[in-house]
């Protein structure tokens, strides 16, 4: 007898996946089993920098004897490889905290009437960072200030660094400063990167791997941080919440709307939108109990930490979730959708709605965001999640798993955690970890995405 292949250690994922392949409906699990890893494409042996390769770099002692038709190195065709990934990411994260940023400036000069600062302590801590005088000012003036400096960090071409960087250590500002990898703006340090990678400009792997780091940083302390930083302002910063987690957050009896994808704006406004008395008994009028809203990957994060709405899980899980057959419609924006969600959703009722102009799937439905007009576009996505409830079919792996969480330990409130309102620091742990009460702390990243 063939032993069991256990595919995910979440017990409920395990389960709808058993159902989908007793059912004939493949899963990113079965695609990953199928399509093993280019062994080439892997270990970064593969080089399409030009149109006289694509170039294989392989063999017993490719390390040291191959050479591509310019005659690239592996080490070099490898570092090249890894700097075009870190480009990526970091143009990814960047892209989202440069929206964010001239959504915060929108706010502050009243074009985003649907958005308002929630978190003006947080605005005024964020200036302080970039010594701008915020003491008996009006609060929009300040966050245009925040705003227009930040979005400077992204085009800066002359003297200067990204602006989050004096946040870091001295110590570890130094080290910075002697390598040469303080970024100096954010899109300046990606368009570099990808120079840098064309074919005949750097060869030595460890030049290249430098400005990787250069680059990463502008991720770190330029594009991650602000636009952490911004939707703390603009919702609210993190305090703990009470939540619940796994496909069982689905109800059989309500339209099940799930926000999935990475950029909180539209996701707040439906926060707001499905409480709303006229939307529930829009609901109600389509035969639901009411409207019952999840997360999926990042922005069920964001949603979670601020306002306690379920999380059905990350990247991996986005499919399992349209297979329980109850999710009526599915928001998603940038980063980590699967286009296979739409191939899927038509076994099933689910509505799949693209809503980045940066993003789109084909077969999905196309509601381009618009800050302008942000509330009325959450009330259109909630009226479709409803209209489809009708159509909701008894097929699908029905799963009632789940389980309470806490979220919402943002770095504001572990610091009130160690000393309150007015001592709050990290003292009390750094003492614990020095005198060795504490053996480190361990960061792990939320998301099993790639």
């Amino acid at each position: 007898m063939t032993e069991k292949k256990i595919k995910s250690a979440n017990e409920a994922a395990e389960k709808i996946i058993e159902w989908g392949e007793a059912h004939d409906m493949v899963t990113c699990f079965e695609r990953a089993e199928k399509l093993k890893p280019c062994p080439i494409g892997a270990s970064g042996a593969c080089c399409k920098a030009c149109h006289m390769g694509p170039c294989r770099l392989v063999g017993k002692n490719a390390e040291e004897a191959a050479r591509g038709v310019c005659g690239a190195t592996l080490a070099t065709v490898a570092a090249r490889n890894l700097l075009r990934m870190i480009a990526a990411g970091s143009a990814a994260h960047s892209d989202h905290a440069r929206g964010m940023a001239y959504t915060l400036l929108a706010v502050a000069n009243g074009e985003a009437k649907d958005f308002r600062i929630t978190d003006v302590k947080k605005l005024y801590r964020v200036a302080g960072y970039l010594d701008i005088e915020f003491e008996g000012r009006e609060v929009n003036d300040v966050a245009r200030d925040v705003a227009t400096r930040l979005i400077e960090d992204f085009g800066r071409q002359g003297t200067g660094h990204v602006n989050f960087l004096s946040r870091a250590p001295e110590k570890t500002q130094k080290r910075w400063e002697k390598w040469g990898i303080k970024p100096r703006g954010v899109d300046r340090e990606i368009v570099e990167a990808m120079h840098r990678t064309c074919i005949g400009v750097d060869h030595d792997p460890d030049h290249i791997l430098l400005h990787g780091l250069r680059t990463a940083l502008t991720d770190g302390w330029g594009g991650s941080m602000i636009s952490t930083d911004i939707t703390d302002i603009l919702f609210g910063t993190p305090a703990p919440v009470k939540a619940e987690a796994s496909f069982g957050i689905f109800e059989e009896n309500m339209v099940n709307l799930v926000v999935h994808g990475h950029e909180p704006l539209l996701a707040e406004m439906i926060v707001a939108a499905v409480s709303e008395s006229g939307m529930v008994e829009y609901a109600k009028s389509k035969g639901a109990g009411g409207i019952n809203l999840g997360g999926m990957c990042c922005t069920a994060n964001e949603v979670l930490m601020r306002h306690g709405i379920p999380t059905a899980g990350g990247f991996t899980n986005q499919e399992l979730g349209i297979m329980t057959g109850l999710v009526d419609a599915i928001t998603v924006d940038v980063q980590c959708i699967m286009p296979a969600i739409v191939e899927l959703s038509k076994k099933f009722h689910t509505k799949v709605i693209t809503t980045s102009e940066k993003a789109m799937i084909p077969g999905a439905i196309h509601m381009e965001f618009d800050e302008e007009r942000a509330m009325e576009m959450a009330r259109d996505v909630v009226r479709l999640a409803c209209d489809n409830f009708p159509n909701r079919t008894t097929g699908g792996s029905h799963i009632t798993d789940k389980f309470p969480v806490i979220g919402g330990f943002s770095h504001e409130y572990i610091e009130y955690m160690q000393g309150g309102s007015w001592r709050a620091s990290f003292r009390p742990l750094n003492d614990a970890i020095m005198a060795g009460r504490i053996r480190g702390v361990v960061g792990l990243a939320g998301c099993d995405n790639p």
